[in-house]
């Protein structure tokens, strides 16, 4: 068994959190909204998934040092919270702790390498799909597939523990070789779906019901293709294909920026569109319908409360 953090408890922490603690593993989820931890500690984590909602008994803090060291510590964190998590984190860690990051975006890495050594760092995505309902309240609402990989490549020992780990929880994990690539292909999907299913007020399968909505998906991909091609990431099969199936899978969910907007709080749209932005700026080539989206998420975002 691992002794497992999990900084971050919105949805989607919640999600794997409850899951993790329903297998048998000890786990903590620390988030700093106070409502919802309480109602954790005080009721259990009620998990709504296909009409039947179970609770689930799993530990939960605002304090992060209350805790002791950990095993393993996982990132769900909004990109733009990650360096105060992994500076909270620092509390947690030993010499033997790992870290993995399964948060959306480019920049993660990154900013997570800065304070802890990268032999202790492992990145990941999930195709999980996570509606937050209230305080101590979410729904499982996709079931896609999670990825885990060593910055390097190597496949190891430790990665092929995390697989398991998570597929007793009953979530769908693989060690993967080329993880770079994968965060890449989990980008576009973002890209995809993200932030025009925010500003419409659509859940995701709504894009596929307008030939609108999937003329701007596609050329939003597209984008963000030309920018990986040109990188050297080694994309798979047709992403444009493979963002419209997702969108299918996850048809009923409405996207973690969308329930951001719909809270009137920040998005992570500089880690998704935005990061777009920037690494086609750094090549030089242009991505007009990125960053026209990105604008008009910073100027939403401008309307809300959390600027002023």
């Amino acid at each position: 068994m691992m002794k497992t953090v999990i900084i971050g408890a919105g949805a989607m922490g919640s999600l794997f959190g409850g899951l993790l603690s329903l297998s048998g593993q000890e786990v903590w989820l620390v988030d700093v909204w106070k409502e919802h931890v309480n109602a954790i500690c005080s009721k259990g984590l009620a998990i709504e998934e296909k009409g039947t909602t179970r609770t689930i008994s799993v530990k939960a803090t605002t304090d992060v040092r209350s805790i002791g060291k950990a095993d393993f510590v996982l990132y769900f964190v909004k990109t733009y919270n990650t360096e105060k998590a992994v500076s909270d984190s620092l509390a947690l860690e030993k010499e033997d702790t790992l870290f993995l990051t399964l948060q959306n975006g480019l920049g993660n890495e990154e900013m997570i390498c800065q304070k802890i050594d990268r032999k202790k760092v492992i990145l990941g995505i999930t195709g999980q799909g996570a509606t937050l309902l209230g305080p101590g309240s979410i729904r499982h609402a996709g079931w896609g597939k999670t990825y885990v990989g060593e910055l390097d490549g190597k496949m190891t020992d430790r990665t092929n523990q995390i697989v398991q780990m998570f597929c007793k929880a009953g979530i769908e994990t693989d060690a993967s070789s080329h993880i770079h690539d994968l965060v890449w292909e989990k980008l576009f999907v973002n890209v995809g779906i993200n932030a025009l299913a925010a500003i419409l007020g659509l859940k995701n399968g709504q894009l596929l019901d307008h030939p609108e909505t999937l003329r701007l998906l596609e050329t939003l991909v597209s984008e963000a293709v030309e920018v990986a091609r040109k990188k050297g990431v080694r994309i798979e099969a047709n992403p444009v294909e493979r963002v419209k199936a997702v969108i299918e899978a996850t048809r009923e969910n409405r996207c973690s920026m969308g329930q951001d907007l719909d809270r009137k709080q920040r998005t992570e749209i500089d880690a998704i569109n935005g990061a777009v932005v920037r690494e086609a700026d750094r090549l030089g080539i242009p991505v007009p319908y990125n960053q026209m989206i990105t604008d008009l998420i910073k100027v939403i975002e401008k309307s809300f409360e959390f600027w002023r």
